[in-house]
């Protein structure tokens, strides 16, 4: 679920540390907006394929926080290791690597 309290837009637009990390079998992604954007979460395995998207298109400044359930794009559930999580706004690309465990 995205989180928003008016008047507390944070001063960067940021991906912020998933907890928990490592996990299983969800866990949440958290990224700020510093104002209103385009933005794009996906979810990427350490070939550099798309697993999964899980935030597409316009949202509030503030912070956000979608919930990964290791899954791929059609809904099977991905092999432990390492991915990326990659939040891509406007002018900007942050990633950071997550790790599932089974």
């Amino acid at each position: 679920a995205d989180v928003f309290a008016p008047g507390t837009a944070p001063s960067a637009t940021r991906l912020l540390a998933n907890i928990p990390n490592p996990f299983n079998p969800n866990t949440t992604i958290h990224f700020e907006l510093a104002q209103p954007s385009e933005v794009e979460v996906s979810v990427y395995d350490v070939m550099g394929r798309k697993v999964r998207v899980l935030v597409e298109g316009e949202r509030a400044a503030g912070l956000h926080a979608p919930v990964w359930d290791g899954r791929d794009q059609s809904g099977r559930q991905v092999s432990s290791g390492a991915y990326y999580v990659r939040l891509i706004t406007e002018g900007k690309i942050d990633r950071r690597k997550i790790t599932l465990v089974k």
